[in-house]
């Protein structure tokens, strides 16, 4: 699915981005992640756009499992992307068809983006409450995705109303911002906390686990957009290819997606056309438990509830008591209101 308006993700398909930003160095490697990304079935593929000196000063460290204790200026100065490899794979995916964004982390940043034409703009967990920054994002009028990591839900309640007083195409992204995360700490609940707080507006769940339940249990959970970080090789170097799917795992996902989406149905409790052919067959009907003759009186003995369900049904057990058969009938003969009188 292509995100050609913001209407597009509230339909039923689920909106699958594959984040490779901190995944590749060179435009060859992020070259392979895209084609591979698209291969897999993944509707966007995501980047990060940032430069060291705009995002983090050299007083700032990561003390996480993923990295150890690290100068986040540094990581940073290690795996920022220059302009030529944005034009590189900018101008690659117009080829191929498959959505492609980034994460922007300063207005530099987002001219950048602008002058690729972008239709949407992913604001990571650590600018969620950045007010400034936001009202920014909002005012390029294209799509903003907010992932609400490290959020509570007042913060939340302040984001988006800084986004919408200049624009009202917002996505949010439950998130847990620790890398990876464990199951005991996902909360999936969370989304539908956001949903029934939002409900005008598009919920979905970035995931940071080291499997791909969370992420598949959020679609039941009724996420419209499901962000999953993706690599080649999740032994390689660097922070996230840990918590990365690799070919075959987002496949997997993606496929476990699709046939949740059709187990979701319309929410309508009724028989489906299959399922009603079986009503006649598995349900119970009045049935006789001895053959009777014509004028015989009703009485609990001579009838039961069985199998099939085309006949008189269970639920009159009580009111044919005492009524009379209009003819001989034989044993496990299946009671039809034409039988009495």
């Amino acid at each position: 699915m292509k995100i050609r308006n913001y209407s597009d993700f509230f339909k039923s398909r689920t909106y699958v981005i594959a984040e490779i930003g901190g995944n590749f160095n060179t435009f060859q490697e992020a070259k392979k992640l895209i084609l591979a990304a698209k291969k897999c079935g993944a509707d966007a593929v995501k980047i990060q756009t940032y430069q060291a000196e705009t995002l983090a000063s050299k007083n700032a460290f990561f003390d996480m499992e993923n990295t150890g204790k690290i100068s986040q200026y540094k990581l940073f100065k290690k795996y920022q992307l220059s302009l030529e490899i944005h034009k590189k794979i900018f101008n690659f995916v117009k080829k191929i068809n498959i959505d492609f964004f980034s994460t922007p982390a300063h207005k530099t940043d987002l001219d950048m983006l602008e002058s690729f034409g972008v239709k949407i703009h992913k604001i990571g967990s650590d600018d969620a409450v950045n007010l400034p920054f936001l009202e920014q994002v909002a005012k390029t009028g294209k799509i903003v995705i907010l992932s609400t990591g490290m959020c509570t839900l007042k913060e939340v309640k302040k984001s988006v109303q800084t986004i919408i007083k200049f624009n009202k195409k917002i996505a949010l992204l439950h998130c847990v911002s620790n890398y990876p995360t464990y199951s005991r700490d996902v909360n999936l609940e969370a989304i539908t906390t956001l949903q029934k707080t939002f409900p005008n507006l598009p919920i979905g769940y970035s995931d940071h686990t080291l499997s791909t339940l969370s992420a598949k249990a959020s679609v039941c959970y009724g996420a419209k957009i499901v962000e999953k970080h993706f690599t080649l090789n999740k032994k390689a170097k660097g922070p996230d290819h840990k918590l990365s799917c690799n070919p075959d795992e987002l496949k997997e996902l993606i496929s476990s997606i699709r046939e949740i989406e059709k187990m979701k149905g319309s929410g309508v409790k009724m028989p489906n056309a299959t399922e009603s052919r079986n009503i006649k067959n598995n349900r119970k009907s009045i049935i006789l438990e001895h053959s009777v003759l014509k004028g015989q009186k009703i009485n609990q003995k001579i009838i039961s509830i069985k199998r099939p369900g085309w006949g008189i049904e269970p639920k009159h057990f009580k009111k044919i008591l005492g009524k009379k058969f209009k003819r001989n009938l034989k044993k496990d003969h299946v009671l039809v209101w034409p039988d009495i009188i």
